[in-house]
């Protein structure tokens, strides 16, 4: 699994923010903190992609090129705090028999998107702002229905931030 950490949070600056969304705390820990205990806690392989990149293709690239051997890799933003293991499990099962997986939740795609090692020269290309969108539309997404709004619950604003303290307070993760 990749975890991006790699953007520059510029709308939750602009929400009112006072630092780096990943930085920001929720319920006494960092955003990205809980993200990645989640992704842990699925047993599955982790790596963290983060500092300076030119955009979410490039990070993704980066995220591969240093997991290159993977059966496949799992692409999770660092702001999507409440996902459940469950769905990071679901997603990875499910490339077993699908090429690209992606979780749906409330009629909403959400994250983590997965992708099977057909992908990987297609995802070390990747580059700029426009993240998989095109690998995904080349191999056709499998559609997973989850039950987890975590999958779509980011953390773009300080509203959103507020929005997921709220959730996870009522143990509605």
């Amino acid at each position: 699994m990749i975890v991006l950490a790699c953007g520059r949070g510029e709308r939750f600056l602009a929400s009112g923010g006072s630092t780096h969304k990943l930085r920001a705390l929720l319920a006494g820990q960092p955003v990205l903190s809980h993200t990645l205990q989640t992704a842990r806690a699925s047993g599955l392989a982790v790596h963290l992609v983060e500092g300076e990149s030119a955009g979410m293709g490039d990070s993704i690239a980066n995220g591969v090129r240093a997991t290159v051997g993977a059966a496949g890799w799992l692409v999770l933003p660092g702001d999507l705090p409440l996902v459940q293991a469950q769905t990071l499990l679901e997603v990875a099962h499910s490339l077993q028999r699908h090429t690209v997986v992606v979780p749906m939740c409330q009629g909403q795609k959400g994250h983590p998107v997965g992708f099977s090692s057909a992908c990987r020269d297609d995802l070390l290309q990747l580059s700029g702002d426009v993240g998989a969108a095109s690998v995904t539309k080349k191999y056709g997404a499998r559609l997973l229905e989850v039950d987890d709004v975590g999958c779509i619950l980011d953390v773009d604003t300080v509203y959103d931030l507020a929005r997921a303290e709220q959730f996870l307070l009522a143990g509605r993760r």
